[in-house]
């Protein structure tokens, strides 16, 4: 068992940055691979990022390459997303999730946390 908590979010303007925090607790965190995506009003959940339970191996949705960034602290069970530029697209709740296997598809993983919600305002 995973449990994951997201925090960080909140309402900003086009061009500004933020910094989304997933803290995980149970065993094993360095084992999962861990990912970032977010749901739109009105659309499905969508994949923004992963990275390997190392940390070596990342992965981006093309909307977000070279404006987000993932990252993981397994000392501390946490995993990041460091987001910059934003824009109004970017609008969405933000969850995290946790994956034995990792991949693009939110079927691949196994625990969620509850969300967290990031507005950026034009």
């Amino acid at each position: 068992q995973v449990q994951l908590v997201e925090s960080g979010g909140g309402l900003v303007q086009a061009g500004d940055s933020l910094r989304l925090s997933c803290a995980g607790s149970g065993r094993s965190f360095s084992s999962y691979w861990m990912g970032w995506f977010r749901q739109a009003p009105g659309k499905e959940r969508e994949f923004v990022a992963t990275i390997s339970g190392s940390g070596g191996y990342e992965y981006y949705e093309e909307p977000v390459k070279g404006r987000f960034t993932i990252s993981r602290d397994n000392a501390k069970n946490s995993v990041y997303l460091q987001m910059n530029s934003l824009k109004p697209t970017d609008t969405a709740i933000y969850y995290c999730g946790a994956s034995a296997f990792g991949g693009i598809n939110e079927g691949s993983y196994d625990y969620w946390g509850q969300g967290t919600q990031v507005t950026v305002s034009s």
